[in-house]
């Protein structure tokens, strides 16, 4: 059954060429961006949607054409995506989403985070030594897998918001499963470039037919996607948690290499979890994210924070800011490997956002020179219980989705499988995530527990950053990013690019990246590059440039309507009318 779509149709000026022909020909990686036309800010009156892939947005765009909620459109859109974007995200993986009742004036935060092993302990990354493992030799094979999250969220999220009938948002995915897709440069080249696809034969099948990587505008289908979608079109989530569908992917966790220990207990007493959202005031409006097991909200709310104190309006992007918000990454970043974790299982201090504690943490910040390393600060209500901080490894993968419906309903949800194409596993037509990897490996340091250690049903701490904006308790601002530890600094500078600087979606997303995990700065590679890191050097940050391939959704609810953009270092889409 194909849904009903209107006319109208408004999408960015990047945009124009068919779905189609943008599958096939989709933006280069960042190092190649000068390459492609300049994209512009799409504005349309009644609703939008922006996505990681062209099919994706089309099938939330089609459902929102139909009458469909924000929530109808995110179940189609998360279907699609596991589909033509899989290294990123699926039905194997978890998620976290905010979602704006307009009626109701209620914010929702529901986390869908994987849980670790009800077997699981602290020991779970410490080979026969007691010595953490090397990453990829834990990513890859079942025992990275956690409890898949996105499957029962799909079905709560549609329970509560939801108006079209469940089947009918799941059909389109299942059509182009069977139909097949155009493989896409960035898929082709996911697949080109990744590790370990080779190692399970159901995965190389599917990826490396004939031992090759699928190629650049091939058809790609995926008949057992679309069974299992369809499977879900009838019973809903219980197969995926009770059922035939979790028994497969226990089965095939059971990994010659790096086995895992998920049991069908353990996918039975998963649950979707709606938690209070985590805000943050800054220059008169209120930032809304997700709270612990994310560390975004808390993450992105301090360096907003620290950064309050300065003048950033009447600053150009330049060394100046970049400074200041390098510091300022430095400062959140060392709280947030001390302090954050699964809040089931660790205490977030009370005043980790008090206004007094970030004007503390901000007179650390000279304007003319680099800190260097930071030390965690003592957040008000801390019991004084003794931490180690986490290091921070960086990943990439995720995708990120923005959605406001003809209502005024709206949709902002980070989803994923962790590091691209997750623990190399598929069952049933979709990877596996490798969300365990997200743990510490070290459970203690100096004696001293990490807080995001491996501990029995807990969620690992994430990075995502899903944010909703309000202004007099009204939404105005849609954002999120993929990207790892690195969504927070894309999500920040996206927020302050807006907000302080008035920038329009798309100019906020085309600005260059940096980021600071609490050690050397990290420079978007491009234009300007070199002359922001001699200037950086001279302030005393350790530099490198690199790609910084960020994945940026934004919406923005103005009075002339909605704006929104999609980021040109990846395939996006916005659509709306």
């Amino acid at each position: 059954m194909q849904l009903a779509r209107s006319g109208g149709l408004l999408i960015s000026a990047a945009l124009l060429a068919s779905t189609a022909a943008l599958a096939q020909d989709p933006p280069p990686q960042p190092e190649q961006t000068t390459a492609i036309a300049e994209r512009e800010s799409v504005t349309t009156d009644d609703f939008m949607v922006a996505a990681a892939h062209p099919l994706a947005t089309q099938a939330g765009y089609d459902v929102l054409a139909a009458g469909g909620t924000a929530a109808d459109a995110a179940v189609a859109v998360q279907t699609m995506l596991g589909l033509v974007e899989p290294q990123s995200s699926g039905l194997g993986g978890g998620a976290f989403l905010l979602y704006w009742d307009a009626e109701t004036g209620e914010l929702t935060t529901y986390d869908a985070r994987e849980k670790a092993p009800l077997a699981a302990d602290e020991t779970y990354w410490l080979d026969e030594n007691g010595e953490p493992l090397e990453f990829m030799q834990a990513v890859v094979g079942g025992r990275s897998a956690g409890v898949p999250g996105t499957p029962m969220l799909l079905e709560v999220l549609h329970g509560d918001h939801g108006t079209m009938e469940w089947a009918e948002l799941l059909q389109p995915a299942i059509d182009t499963a069977e139909e097949g897709f155009t493989v896409t440069q960035r898929l082709a080249d996911s697949v080109a470039d990744a590790e370990g696809l080779d190692t399970f034969v159901q995965t190389a099948e599917y990826f490396l037919p004939g031992g090759e990587p699928i190629a650049e505008g091939s058809t790609l289908s995926n008949p057992e996607y679309a069974e299992t979608l369809q499977l879900f079109a009838e019973q809903g989530a219980a197969p995926f948690y009770t059922g035939e569908i979790a028994e497969d992917i226990v089965a095939a966790l059971n990994t010659n290499i790096n086995p895992g220990i998920l049991t069908m207990e353990d996918f039975a007493a998963y649950e979707v979890v709606k938690r209070d959202p985590v805000c943050m005031d800054y220059r008169g409006y209120e930032v809304c994210g997700m709270g612990p097991p994310s560390s975004g909200a808390y993450t992105v709310g301090q360096i907003l924070g620290l950064l309050e104190p300065f003048d950033l309006a009447s600053m150009e992007d330049g060394v100046e800011f970049r400074h200041l918000f390098a510091e300022a990454s430095r400062l959140a970043f060392a709280d947030r490997g001390m302090y954050l974790a699964d809040s089931d299982f660790v205490d977030i201090p009370t005043g980790y956002l008090d206004d007094a504690y970030l004007q503390e943490r901000s007179a650390l910040i000279d304007p003319e020179t680099s800190m260097g390393t930071a030390a965690a600060g003592t957040p008000p209500g801390w019991d004084e219980a003794l931490l180690a901080p986490d290091i921070e490894r960086p990943r990439a993968g995720t995708s990120h989705f923005v959605i406001i419906d003809s209502a005024g309903n709206a949709i902002s949800a980070t989803t994923t499988i962790e590091s691209g194409f997750g623990s190399r596993v598929m069952a049933r037509g979709f990877l596996l995530n490798n969300e365990l990897t997200d743990f510490s490996f070290a459970p203690e340091a100096d004696g001293m527990p990490v807080a995001n250690r491996v501990e029995p049903g807990k969620r690992p701490r994430s990075s995502m950053a899903p944010t909703i904006v309000f202004e007099n308790d009204e939404p105005v601002l849609l954002t999120g990013s993929p990207g790892g530890a690195a969504i927070i600094h894309y999500t920040a500078l996206s927020l302050i690019s807006i907000l302080d600087w008035d920038m329009d979606p798309q100019q906020a997303i085309d600005l260059p990246h940096v980021t600071n995990l609490n050690g050397r700065t990290n420079i978007e590679e491009g234009e300007g590059a070199e002359d922001l890191a001699s200037g950086l050097e001279a302030l005393g940050h350790e530099v490198n440039i690199t790609n910084l391939n960020s994945g940026l959704h934004v919406i923005e609810i103005t009075d002339d309507g909605l704006v929104g953009a999609a980021d040109k270092r990846r395939e996006g889409a916005v659509m709306g009318e």
